[in-house]
């Protein structure tokens, strides 16, 4: 990547993006390919989800994804340079192009603020292979024609367009610079108030009744055998509301009342989405420094202060889900034990509390080699056992078997990449897909020896129960 010595939030004038444009198109001739031109800002407080409440357009791409309790938010929309791949190799492809489009990008602003410079947006699948009439790829990159991030109290706006040699530089200096007014004094007034449905006046399970628990009960007998030592199984339940679903209504629902979650939105530019509020982080790369979680088993939480303790006692101590735990982290270290990674983790779990669940929870840290791209390590953790199971291959198997239907984006990695080739992917769980006035809501539960189909049917229910009161005002 090109890194010109021009701080635009300082000495930005049409003047100069006049020449900073003609610059860009000199290099974009002399290279004979066109230059993607990436400009960052330092702006004043803005909101990245009332910012992208003022433009949404339902036929546009969209990401957004916020952490409260991280103290971040991000928004793209509408797509500068979109890639898709498919395969096993999807990661690795994607990996790949990313390298090809910073080659020919020209960068300028405060590049060492969180979140300035090119960002890439990755949506993919649970599966390697998208099925028929699936509202995503498998896997989906964009660069957004323009990004709003907040970091604690830092602000930037990133505006990102290609360039040619004979690219028409006054009419584009003039659309830059409107944007650059515009997010320098924001006008909130234009956005509309989107509320969430009422409660849904259908609810049906894909598959049918009973299709859940039989799935359990074959996959403990597959389990006794050897087949696999654990398997996270899913349901989906198909809502139909009076009333249209609309992502950035469900989504300030989302990041007020669980603020250690990740809150997102992925909009597919043909009026749906997939959306939801997920407690997992697969994997953040940043500097040199990698961090990834071990997340496994579960608990209710409970009505007072003396139930919840005692059910957070019951789960610490419960032998089933301190063996599902184990079999999260032993196969982390397992996916990564060729890069020579030394892992850096407490002995035991902790507790992670979320609003109506509770789940053992171990952070993992390590150093990494030189070269290592975050994607490299996308390639080898996803599906973490906390969504697929362990041995990995075995357990997908089984969920392709199992499972009455395909998962799409449910469970996948969602996330961004930098320009320095760090950033940070979540797992899509606690999600659904909506599509006007119908959701596909999705809740799974791993299942190890020991497990029961009546008590992980009833985990699943608890999981529904949270995702439908945030989807909908039931």
């Amino acid at each position: 990547m090109t890194i010109l010595p021009l701080n635009p939030t300082e000495n930005m004038s049409p003047e100069s993006l006049r020449s900073f444009l003609t610059q860009c198109c000199a290099l974009a001739g002399a290279a004979g390919r066109p230059q993607l031109v990436s400009i960052s800002l330092a702006v004043n407080h803005l909101d990245p989800l009332a910012v992208l409440e003022s433009i949404f357009e339902s036929s546009q791409l969209h990401f957004y994804a916020e952490r409260p309790a991280q103290g971040f938010a991000v928004a793209g929309a509408e797509a500068v340079l979109e890639f898709t791949a498919t395969g096993a190799d999807r990661f690795s492809a994607a990996r790949d192009y990313i390298a090809q489009v910073l080659a020919d990008t020209i960068a300028v602003g405060p590049l060492d603020e969180p979140f300035a410079g090119p960002h890439f947006f990755i949506t993919s699948g649970f599966s390697a292979e998208a099925a028929a009439g699936a509202a995503f790829p498998a896997l989906r990159l964009f660069m957004p024609r323009w990004q709003v991030a907040r970091s604690e109290d830092s602000t930037v706006a990133v505006a990102n367009l290609l360039v040619t040699a004979g690219a028409p530089v006054d009419l584009i200096a003039a659309k830059v610079w409107k944007a650059h007014a515009k997010f320098r004094a924001f006008d909130y007034r234009s956005a509309q108030r989107e509320d969430r449905p009422s409660a849904p006046i259908q609810a049906e399970e894909i598959g049918g009744a009973g299709v859940y628990q039989r799935a359990v009960t074959q996959a403990l007998v597959e389990i006794a055998r050897g087949d696999y030592q654990k398997v996270v199984l899913a349901r989906a339940r198909r809502l139909t509301t009076s009333e249209k679903f609309h992502p950035l209504g469900v989504l300030n629902h989302l990041r007020q009342h669980y603020p250690g979650c990740y809150a997102f939105s992925i909009a597919n530019g043909r009026g749906q989405s997939f959306i939801g509020v997920s407690p997992e982080r697969l994997v953040r790369v940043s500097g040199e420094r990698m961090h990834t979680e071990a997340l496994a088993g579960s608990a209710p939480r409970g009505e007072s202060a003396s139930e919840d303790a005692r059910l957070a006692r019951a789960l610490l101590l419960s032998e089933k889900d301190l063996h599902e735990h184990r079999l999260v982290l032993e196969s982390i270290a397992r996916r990564v034990a060729d890069l020579g990674l030394k892992l850096e983790h407490t002995d035991q779990p902790r507790l992670l509390g979320l609003a109506n669940v509770q789940h053992l929870h171990l952070s993992i840290c390590a150093t990494l080699p030189a070269g290592t791209h975050i994607l490299d390590l996308v390639t080898r953790l996803h599906p973490t056992p906390a969504v697929g199971g362990t041995p990995r291959v075995a357990a997908a198997a089984a969920i392709a078997r199992l499972e009455p239907f395909a998962r799409g984006l449910y469970a996948g990695p969602q996330g961004w990449v930098d320009h320095r080739g760090g950033g940070e992917l979540f797992v899509g769980i606690r999600s659904a897909l909506v599509d006007g006035h119908t959701a596909l809501v999705y809740a799974g539960a791993g299942i190890v020896a020991g497990s029961s189909a009546e008590k992980e049917f009833a985990e699943t229910e608890l999981k529904f129960k949270a995702l439908i009161g945030a989807l909908t005002n039931s």
